[in-house]
């Protein structure tokens, strides 16, 4: 087993244990509140010093926190039980961290900034972040060939939301039920059944796939946008009925390639060089 290595929030507190509990249908990190407030202040009682910055808290500051923190059971460090621990998700700690008046937070705080900084230089600079996605990419070790197929990969994407919002689909929660619909007609799985299958998390599932899969999830889309635009469906139920269309032109192509290879396309290798190993699953909400 390889290590379990969160490329989250857990980054910022190296050499520290930030105690987490992953929730597969949000698709999102809770982070112990205790854990971060012991690290940024080296308190005796982090409990007691999470109360009292409650007390101090603006009006607006309470609000923001206490409607995200989330009360979910974590492992005691010291004996081994689940208690029930105020948790908040990665918005939700990087407001914590702004918040904590201690020396030991400014060096998050400055992070914070910087990385405020550079997306508003991207605003000027769109370019910025081509190139700041191309390097990510290529520190992945990804080939130039597969960033290029990537990149258009993207903007086919925006071309078919484009269509859609043309169609009155205007929510994200519409758009995520849309490319399930494409997902699951072609692959017999909602995109985050998929990703638990090839065992990410946040991590997107094109970055994780073989080229047969990017292939067969770029003809589905690319179906689904030309269909979309020679039927013009709108609302939510009619562009239903044009993505099933279109992920059925891949599901197609899917089956004729299995068939003279043997075996399936479907592959739950993924990129990372690690694995997760703890499988806490959020169920005491």
């Amino acid at each position: 087993m390889k290590e379990n290595k969160l490329e989250t929030i857990s980054n910022l507190f190296e050499g520290y244990e930030i105690r987490s509990v992953w929730d597969s249908e949000k698709e999102e990190y809770y982070f112990s509140v205790v854990d971060v407030i012991s690290v940024l202040t080296e308190s005796n009682n982090p409990r007691n010093y999470w109360n009292m910055l409650k007390k101090r808290m603006t009006e607006e500051e309470k609000s923001e926190l206490s409607t995200k923190c989330v009360q979910l059971k974590m492992k005691s460090k010291k004996d081994g039980k689940s208690y029930f621990t105020d948790t908040l998700d990665t918005k939700g700690i990087l407001r914590l961290i702004e918040s904590v008046p201690s020396f030991k937070a400014e060096p998050f705080k400055m992070w914070l900034a910087n990385l405020g900084s550079e997306r508003i230089d991207e605003v000027f600079d769109p370019e910025i972040a081509i190139k700041r996605a191309i390097n990510y990419y290529r520190h992945r070790g990804y080939s130039d060939k597969w960033i290029e197929v990537r990149l258009k990969g993207i903007l086919d994407r925006n071309k078919l939301t484009d269509i859609w919002k043309e169609g009155g689909i205007s929510k994200d929660y519409e758009y995520g039920i849309l490319t399930n619909e494409i997902y699951k007609e072609w692959s017999g799985m909602k995109a985050n059944e998929y990703k638990s299958y090839k065992g990410i998390r946040k991590e997107s599932l094109r970055d994780n796939m073989s080229d047969i899969e990017i292939a067969l999830t770029d003809l589905s889309e690319i179906a689904t946008r030309e269909l979309a635009k020679e039927h013009k469906p709108y609302g939510l139920e009619q562009n239903k009925q044009v993505a099933k269309m279109g992920g059925h032109a891949a599901k197609v192509a899917r089956d004729d390639i299995e068939k003279n290879l043997g075996k399936s396309v479907i592959s739950n290798e993924n990129e990372l060089n690690y694995q997760y190993i703890d499988e806490n699953k959020i169920e005491n909400k």
